[in-house]
């Protein structure tokens, strides 16, 4: 673990910032793109699967469960809707036709990339209305952010 010369009164401020701050940006993206998307929004964990197999194309069920944290049983139910919406579709390994590898449809990859312009839209437009220090601070901070990403233990979407 690297050392650092930050207090932990320092290293407490910005977690506790961090933690209000990021889930209010999602939040705040969220209902930007509910406003705009039209197509139906899926729940979470249907949605989190998606993104995962978007990410991870050609995962198997059981990485996509423990990708997840949740039990194959539950993942293989998403997919089973996933699939029925024709967003989701499984490939057999011709090998072992107990496995199953995912791949998102035309369908998906098309809402996904739309999902993904309008919230970098949002967030060009709010970009633009800070100062330049504010931009070149988040700039900055975006390398910190992945490699805080990545220390992080993995969460259920």
């Amino acid at each position: 673990m690297p050392t650092s010369s930050a207090s932990s009164r320092d290293i407490d401020r910005v977690a506790s910032a961090l933690v209000v701050s990021l889930p209010a940006l999602h939040r705040a993206l969220e209902r930007q793109v509910e406003q705009e998307f039209p197509h139906p929004r899926l729940p979470e964990g249907r949605l989190a699967l998606l993104w995962l197999v978007e990410e991870r194309e050609g995962i198997t069920v059981r990485e996509a469960a423990d990708a997840l944290l949740m039990k194959p049983n539950n993942v293989s139910a998403l997919v089973s809707q996933l699939t029925e919406l024709e967003l989701l579709e499984r490939r057999q390994d011709p090998a072992d036709k107990r496995v199953a590898y995912l791949h998102p449809t035309a369908t998906a990859w098309q809402r996904l990339a739309e999902v993904r312009r309008l919230k970098t839209a949002y967030v060009a437009r709010a970009l633009h209305a800070l100062t330049d220090g504010e931009r070149d601070a988040l700039g900055s901070a975006l390398g910190a952010l992945m490699s805080l990403s990545r220390h992080l233990p993995p969460t259920a979407g």
